[in-house]
């Protein structure tokens, strides 16, 4: 029966760090105990390995069954100075499939085993380099999609949240301390403060206070969210409004087709666009109208399917046609039953001009896709909306920002925050502090699961294993 790998030992491992392929190089990073001198087994020159200082780039051949497999340059970090904080080094071989493999089969012979997911990171927090939201920050900067997703990315795993999350929980330790000590001595053989003395809980005032920095960092994590996912912003409209041609446009390539046939786009198509940094997962549906077509009618419906989930939607109509009927229904629709917000665009500017907001029904943007008039308003129109969603206009403020990186982290703000609130009100019913301590315990060892101070194996072991291989 095969070994089955897990995470915790320090056995030598070995992962492709960038994916193998038409490139100039390719990058195998390996860490563990012993992995320096499984690597001399493969290098031309294993003398000058074995000696060689920590931080030191080496050049020569991996070889195996007495052939060179390819030229390589050896980056080498010695414990604890690495990013796991063990013995490592990192194999630059040419790009390309065949390279990479060879010098990956050759490590296996040497005696390397192949990395689980996210293990080098994994054995960086179990080594001490890497709070837990440092760690996840690696994987958010890894999938960052925009630069302020990145930027954003980059301030987790600077510290900035490790340092907010200890000195909320430095603050609340301090309250709870207090009333540990009224619980574990009698008022006889302390000096307390009147409240305490009476079985009272004293520290509401500081609670309420770390109750209101648990709740900011609980509402970032809804901004983060849309600055690593985007949002999904849903093109509608009747069929030969011009959806596929605003899709492309706003893409800037062709990925929808076009034709002057009504009902062409039979499915929607998604793309992601940036805008002012935020990714915008943008939707081309088709056309919204009754249909006998089997085909088209499933079209419909999935775009239907799609609008219930959209987090804003750009209704297109078709100025050469004008307002009709359908799509007055489907505005007021979307503007009484959802609470989804409404971009109303005039199509095909160029050739009908924009009426009055009576004739309209509201207040529309005038666009054309086809020569690309009013899309620069579009774009400023869709960042305002999501900034609004945001809550913000100043990004220099959101970047240096403690803020959540993952749900995981969200849902222990939250727990945090229950415990204190239930705190809080177990105080205000004047129940005794034996009752309340256990609140301010769950809500300290909330915190600490968020940095990892708190943790078990297979809470790791299902987060790391999340990460891509090589990370």
């Amino acid at each position: 029966m095969p070994e089955i790998n897990s995470y915790g030992d320090d056995s030598p491992i070995a992962a492709f760090a960038t994916t193998p392929g038409g490139s100039a190089l390719t990058l195998i990073r390996c860490s563990g105990k012993g992995a320096l001198n499984l690597a001399e087994k493969i290098f031309s020159d294993p003398e000058k390995l074995r000696e060689t200082a920590g931080n030191t780039v080496l050049h020569g051949w991996i070889i195996a069954s007495n052939e060179k497999v390819d030229e390589v340059l050896v980056s080498v970090f010695r414990a604890p100075k690495s990013y796991t904080g063990e013995d490592s080094l990192d194999i630059s071989c040419h790009g390309g499939g065949a390279a990479g493999k060879g010098v990956m089969a050759a490590l296996r012979a040497a005696g390397f085993r192949d990395a689980l997911p996210g293990e080098f990171t994994f054995r960086a927090f179990m080594n001490g380099k890497l709070d837990l939201t440092q760690s996840e920050a690696v994987m958010e900067l890894v999938s960052a999609q925009t630069d302020k997703g990145r930027s954003h990315a980059i301030g987790r795993l600077s510290g900035v949240l490790e340092q907010e999350i200890n000195a909320i929980k430095q603050q609340l330790v301090e309250v709870l301390s207090g009333v540990e000590i009224f619980l574990d001595y009698s008022e006889d053989e302390i000096s307390a403060n009147a409240d305490e003395a009476a079985g009272r809980f004293s520290g509401q005032q500081p609670v309420r206070e770390i109750l209101a920095r648990l709740r900011a960092l609980a509402q970032s994590w809804q901004r983060e969210r849309i600055y690593q996912e985007g949002i999904l912003a849903v093109i509608a409209g009747r069929p030969n409004a011009g959806k596929s041609s605003l899709f492309n446009l706003l893409l800037k390539e062709e990925r929808s087709i076009v034709t002057e046939i009504p009902g062409t786009t039979r499915d929607w198509i998604e793309a992601v666009i940036s805008l002012d940094g935020i990714p915008v997962r943008l939707a081309d549906t088709a056309g919204l109208r009754e249909s006998s077509d089997p085909v088209e009618k499933i079209g419909v419906e999935r775009s239907r399917d799609l609008l219930e989930a959209a987090e804003l939607v750009l209704y297109l109509i078709d100025g050469a046609a004008g307002i009709t009927a359908e799509d007055r229904a489907f505005i007021g629709e979307l503007q009484t039953a959802r609470n989804t917000p409404l971009l109303i665009l005039w199509n095909k500017a160029d050739i009908s001009p924009l009426p009055s907001p009576a004739e309209t029904g509201g207040d529309c943007i005038s666009i054309s896709a086809k020569t690309g008039e009013g899309i620069a308003e579009l774009e400023t129109a869709i960042v305002k909306t999501i900034q609004a969603r945001l809550n913000t206009t100043d990004e220099r403020t959101v970047s240096t920002a403690a803020s959540l990186g993952t749900v995981r982290q969200k849902d222990l703000v939250e727990a945090a925050a229950a415990a204190l609130e239930e705190a809080l009100s177990l105080a205000e019913q004047g129940q005794p502090l034996d009752l309340i301590a256990p609140r301010l315990r769950e809500a300290v060892n909330s915190l600490g699961e968020i940095t990892g101070e708190v943790s078990t194996a297979d809470i790791l072991e299902e987060m790391f294993s999340k990460f891509c291989v090589g990370k």
